[in-house]
């Protein structure tokens, strides 16, 4: 195994004696290899993880298991199971060295296990399938998890058709009525535990299915919200209340319950109202440790990363004086220390916390860290990424700093292929403060070019432009099509101190749009290669809400604006929006009836009488979060104003786009319109 710093120079000689270079392209970006989820056999020897290829037949991913020895010099990962008609997803081991895994081949996602020296076996058998699972530490339990009609005991019960008789309606007596981009139909998230005799699980489960709620929680939870005690006698896992309270609340709580199903669910975190998840057990089973904001309804407050002795209930904030954000929570294998990611600047790093003292100590170099591995010598293995480059493996030694390559899956794909450099830049921003972007500039510009600039706005707002690869707004894209890229990280963005991530609270179009004027000024000034007289502004989500805040602010700044997802009416998104936490906490915490001025103040639509740049209007129509009425709406008022503009709906996206085919459309028309409008 080479060393990253030789497989670097080693990739960057290959792009130096390749005579046929070539800009990356977003055919190049929807065609990458995807890695993701890995774990490591119990002796240290195998990893293993999933990865995602390109259907394009089926416009889709296609999902297998790969697998490295990491005991052999120089060994190549090889597929395993390999299957072309059907998914292999999340991998697992047990004590035992049993490889656990979900899969589809048999239509519906049932549970497979490979013994060591062993054949593959199914599992699970149950009608409409699981979403996920988790083996019990000696492997003769799983807790799997399936979206069922509350008061369903067994999940060998099979799912009762709809009557043929019944109309098309939906009917609703309460919220939600849809989250994230699917309508709401009558079952939740509910875990079973089951025992497995003979190695399948068919026997009757164990169902936790008294509570009003979703576990894990939805539309994303999985696996990271459960966790078995090292004795494989209780089952931890985070439950999102359901209700009438749902889309007002952002209140996770960790509950505890034996396997065996001998008493009822235990709320371990009732005293909290705010968010309370990603449960990990210490090694001796002593010490629960989770994360947990402390503001309710602020889904972007800092996550603390909180430690509970078992025995006692007694809980200590390990991270109480360190002002980042915890991410994700991993024990080391000697349970002295917790490995955890947290947005530290533009990096997701790895860190280690000490348990006596909490001190925190970086592990890994540049990028982001988006899965950890712990590993027996106290090491650990990384799945990380940077702005330039897709995600591979590395292996971290226990005190950080350096570490080893071990995957290059993107190799074949990226050879030839040029990349953009990144450099960050400051400046002082609004109130003074410091705030932080880059400007990425394409390969092989000659001296004395001036490009066009893409001035990409990031959505959360609580979010950043950071380290990170990225399959939607993707820096590197933009620049290789011809333009210089400049992102500003504006006051709300994370990463950079919770007091700064506050500061956009009910000041949307305030501090970050001044910190967006000066942050493009300072870039001008600073890099002669930008040309400041041909730039467009772009933006997702609250970036699609600040292009159509700049139409009305800042209307003669840009040549073009694209807005993807953008609140254009502030009073219907209000009403529009499901997770109703989200709109209010950021309007000043009151519904938009008792408040109105307090979305007013910041609403696009007011301002459309200014409107005079050309726009492209991007939506998605399963996207609920900012329903499509609102890109409807802008283009309605371009129309009217008779602005040139362009509509682009997507019927079969959501918030995102994540199709490989209307990937490719969508930087298409996105390219297509900075080009036509940047054009000398």
């Amino acid at each position: 195994m080479r060393s990253i710093a030789a497989l670097a120079a080693a990739s960057a000689a290959l792009l130096a004696t390749t005579a046929n270079s070539r800009p990356f392209t977003p055919k190049d970006l929807a065609s990458l290899r995807r890695l993701s989820a890995p774990v490591a056999s119990p002796d240290g020897r195998t990893l293993v993880w999933q990865q995602r290829e390109t259907d394009w037949t089926g416009n889709k991913g296609h999902f297998d298991l790969w697998s490295l020895n990491l005991s052999v010099k120089g060994a190549r990962p090889v597929k395993l199971a390999p299957d072309p008609t059907h998914n292999a997803t999340d991998p697992y081991y047990t004590d035992d060295g049993t490889l656990w895994f979900l899969s589809d081949r048999t239509g519906e996602g049932q549970v497979f296990a490979i013994a060591p020296g062993g054949d593959l076996r199914q599992v699970t058998r149950f009608p409409a399938g699981v979403d996920g699972f988790l083996p019990s530490p000696d492997g003769a339990s799983l807790v799997v998890w399936a979206a069922r009609r509350p008061g369903v005991a067994n999940l060998a019960e099979p799912v009762p058709p709809k009557s043929p008789e019944a109309g098309s309606a939906r009917t609703y007596d309460r919220l939600f009525i849809r989250h994230w981009d699917t309508w709401a139909d009558d079952t939740r998230n509910m875990l079973f535990v089951l025992p497995l005799a003979n190695g399948v699980g068919q026997g009757r489960a164990i169902s936790i299915e008294r509570l009003d709620g979703d576990a894990p929680s939805r539309p994303y939870g999985g696996r990271e919200e459960l966790n078995w005690s090292p004795d494989s006698k209780t089952v931890y896992f985070t439950l999102r209340e359901a209700g009438r309270i749902e889309p007002l609340s952002t209140n996770l709580d960790i509950w505890s319950v034996p396997a065996d199903g001998s008493a009822e669910p235990t709320n371990l975190t009732a005293a909290n109202k705010a968010m309370d998840t990603q449960p990990a057990v210490s090694p001796d089973g002593k010490w629960l440790a989770y994360a947990a904001m402390a503001r309710p309804g602020y889904e972007s407050d800092r996550l603390v990363l909180q430690l509970r002795e078992l025995a006692t209930g007694k809980v200590r904030a390990l991270t109480r004086d360190w002002d980042r954000s915890v991410g994700s929570i991993q024990w080391a294998k000697d349970g002295k220390s917790l490995l955890v990611t947290a947005e530290d600047e533009f990096d997701v790093p790895a860190f280690r916390v000490d348990i006596p003292t909490g001190k925190v100590t970086r592990l890994s170099a540049a990028g982001t860290v988006s899965a950890m591995v712990p590993l027996t010598d106290g090491g650990v293995i990384v799945a990380r990424d940077t702005m330039l480059a897709p995600a591979d493996l590395y292996r971290l030694p226990p005190a950080g700093g350096g570490g080893t390559q071990l995957t290059a899956i993107n190799a074949d794909l990226l050879a030839g292929v040029d990349m953009p450099t990144a450099e960050k830049f400051s400046f002082k921003g609004a109130g003074g403060d410091t705030v932080w972007g880059w400007a990425v500039k394409p390969a092989g510009v000659p001296a004395g070019t001036r490009l066009p600039i893409a001035f990409l706005i990031h959505g959360g707002p609580q979010g950043s432009f950071g380290n990170g690869w990225s399959y939607r707004w993707n820096p590197a894209v933009m620049a290789e099509a011809g333009f210089g890229v400049v992102t500003i990280d504006f006051h709300g963005s994370t990463g950079h101190g919770q007091a700064f991530t506050d500061a956009i609270n009910q000041d949307w179009g305030g501090k970050p749009l001044e910190d967006l004027r000066l942050g493009l000024a300072a870039a001008t000034a600073r890099y002669g290669w930008l040309d400041e007289s041909r730039a467009c502004a772009l933006g997702g989500s609250y970036g699609g809400f600040m292009t159509n805040w700049i139409a009305g602010n800042w209307p003669d700044r840009f040549k073009c604006l694209v807005t993807h997802a953008g609140v254009f009416d502030a009073r219907g998104m209000a009403y529009q929006t499901e997770e109703l936490w989200f709109d209010e906490w950021e309007h000043g915490g009151r519904p938009y009836y008792e408040a109105p001025a307090d979305y007013e103040r910041w609403n696009p639509v007011n301002m459309v009488d200014r409107w005079q740049t050309p726009m492209l209007v991007i939506h998605g129509e399963k996207d609920f979060r900012i329903p499509y009425t609102q890109g409807i709406g802008a283009f309605t008022a371009l129309q009217r104003r008779n602005i040139p503009s362009r509509l682009v709906v997507f019927p079969d996206e959501n918030h995102w786009v994540l199709k490989p085919r209307n990937s490719l459309q969508w930087h298409e028309e996105v390219l297509g319109w900075l080009k036509r409008w940047t054009a000398r």
